[in-house]
């Protein structure tokens, strides 16, 4: 379950190995996001996935619902604005202290999925803003996507940086 976002996470890391933490602060359009800013929306979205599945898997009542086509995430010619928990600050952010933030997240999605029956994944959700219900299982698959479309936007910012 986890293999997709496992691939993509280290598509990501390379993506930001060669930049300079001024690099990653620099802001390519007005208006738009840093790359330090899209891995901290990154890290935060993943918090928050992982915290709503723990939540779930412990008090959350099995309620089937039947699968989404989150695939369509990746999908970046329709504009999705970030939820307010979900926004970046505007400060400058590290390679290192991102990169860490990003590990410290990924290892706890892995526990919980890693620790959950997974007849539980399948048979408990909760809403997404676009998708409607999804079940948990297809929560964890979505964190992939989601990045996936990220590392499509953070090579456009790189490709317009000075």
């Amino acid at each position: 379950m986890m293999d997709h976002n496992e691939r993509v996470r280290q598509q990501l890391i390379k993506s930001v190995s060669g930049l300079s933490d001024e690099q990653l602060n620099t802001r390519a359009a007005k208006g738009s996001w840093t790359i330090a800013q899209v891995l901290e929306h990154l890290y935060l979205i993943e918090t928050s996935i992982t915290s709503m599945i723990a939540h779930t898997l412990k008090h959350g009542e099995s309620q089937p619902v039947e699968e989404k086509p989150i695939h369509l995430t990746v999908d970046r010619s329709k504009k999705v604005e970030a939820p307010d928990f979900a926004r970046p600050d505007n400060r400058f952010f590290t390679r290192h202290e991102l990169e860490e933030k990003l590990h410290q997240s990924r290892q706890r999605l892995r526990q919980i999925t890693e620790q959950a029956n997974p007849a539980d994944l399948e048979a408990k959700s909760f809403p997404h803003p676009i998708f409607g219900p999804l079940n948990l299982k297809q929560w964890v698959e979505f964190v992939g996507y989601h990045e996936q479309r990220h590392l499509a936007q953070m090579k456009e910012i790189k490709a317009q940086l000075p």
